[in-house]
């Protein structure tokens, strides 16, 4: 049992170093190294919602069903090796888009699969998880500085000599060694029994929480709000590296850090201002981080793209993890797995599938040939949260309850 955390916690670094490994600089990949338009980026982007979309049917029908977790996790890992690698040796766009759509839609069940080994060999979730999650945001963190401190392959030099196509390597090669390690994971039997339906394994039964007018505005901001968050995962580090800023992957690993940092103060402002401040925060968070991406350059604004950067852990913490604590906390014990389920399938399902779209086309709107109007990229997701937050914050009138409030601060 001793070395039970440390178990977890390298299975956990694993899962997330695959993720951002390639994840990051994909859009410059593209873009650079597969000559892909903005609406083709989208695409590729978008398999991340695919992804998300079709997990619950793997998770729902066959991990919590008929095969151990630990089994299928190495399983699905082994087959992503096999595509990552199958990535690294792609040509073009036509060959590389089917590859990422597979491995996305085998990667993204593996979220759920690791929380699940860790969740059923602990035995207080409640204060053990977060230790050993970190240890993900850790893994994250350390592959974008491998890219850019380690290799260089997302400098000037490197991008034009083809060398962020090693990420995939380095992906493939992580995957690999995890799919291997997963086989020696604790054995995490599946639970579930009994006929399972749709609605359920799509949290679709959680659907009467729209009926509570101020859970229906905040379901609605919440898909609407990942247009600008598709933005960021799919210009930011070709913007960065497109304007000159040395070492984009690394320097984009301060988000996560932020991220760390906020997650724990989080408690804190719900606690002190709650729920629906603290949204209306990470909401306002997401226009400031892009009107200072609009304005800042890699010379004297420096300072203001690394400021948006840092920003990260407030956008990404203080709406959709303060969103999930206030879906927890409405659903009440019936619905909880399928309110978490519903809001997951409509933000990085839905929410993003239609703000990868949207970012794609508009990029191209605002590009010609091999020139990039920033300014007027990052003023698009700007103003579109300006417009989230006015909805929100006049159509959320009623204050929260105290118990709701208490519940958010334990």
């Amino acid at each position: 049992m001793t070395l039970l955390r440390p178990r977890l916690s390298l299975m956990m670094f694993l899962q997330f170093f695959i993720w951002g490994g390639w994840f990051v600089t994909l859009g410059t990949f593209l873009a650079r190294n597969l000559e892909a338009s903005g609406g083709q980026i989208g695409m590729a982007f978008a398999t991340q919602s695919w992804g998300a979309i079709i997990a619950p049917f793997i998770i729902g029908l066959i991990a919590d069903r008929y095969f151990r977790a630990e089994r299928l996790l190495g399983v699905l890992h082994l087959l992503g090796a096999a595509l990552m690698y199958g990535l690294y040796l792609a040509d073009d766009f036509a060959a590389f888009y089917p590859l990422v759509l597979a491995y996305m839609v085998i990667y993204m069940p593996t979220l759920a699969l690791v929380n699940s080994v860790s969740f059923r060999q602990m035995r207080d979730p409640a204060t053990e998880f977060a230790k050993v999650r970190v240890w993900g945001t850790l893994g994250w963190i350390v592959a974008g500085l491998t890219i850019s401190y380690g290799f260089a392959w997302d400098s000037a030099v490197g991008i034009s000599a083809g060398l962020l196509r090693n990420t995939f390597l380095m992906g493939a090669l992580a995957s690999l060694a995890l799919g291997i390690y997963s086989f020696t994971l604790p054995a995490t039997p599946p639970k579930a029994s009994g006929k399972v339906g749709l609605r359920e394994i799509l949290g679709l039964d959680a659907l009467s929480l729209l009926k509570d007018r101020n859970y229906a505005t905040f379901f609605i901001a919440s898909v609407l709000i990942c247009i600008p968050l598709a933005f960021y995962y799919q210009n930011a580090n070709p913007f960065l590296a497109d304007i000159g800023v040395a070492n984009p992957t690394g320097k984009m690993t301060l988000g996560q850090a932020s991220e760390v940092l906020f997650m724990l103060l989080l408690p804190l402002f719900i606690g002190r201002f709650g729920i629906k401040k603290t949204l209306l925060v990470g909401m306002l968070a997401w226009s400031l981080r892009y009107a200072l991406f609009a304005f800042g350059n890699a010379d004297s604004g420096l300072y203001m793209l690394i400021l948006g950067i840092a920003l990260h852990g407030i956008c990404y913490d203080f709406f959709f993890v303060t969103g999930q604590i206030y879906t927890d906390s409405k659903a009440g014990e019936r619905f909880k797995s399928s309110a978490q389920g519903m809001i997951t399938l409509a933000t990085y399902g839905v929410g993003m599938l239609i703000g990868f779209w949207i970012a794609g086309m508009v990029t191209d709107h605002y590009t010609s040939g091999d020139l990039h109007d920033w300014k007027s990229i990052w003023l698009f997701p700007a103003l579109f949260a300006v417009a989230v937050i006015v909805l929100f914050s006049q159509s959320f009138k009623g204050k929260a309850q105290a118990a709701l409030e208490k519940e958010a601060r334990t």
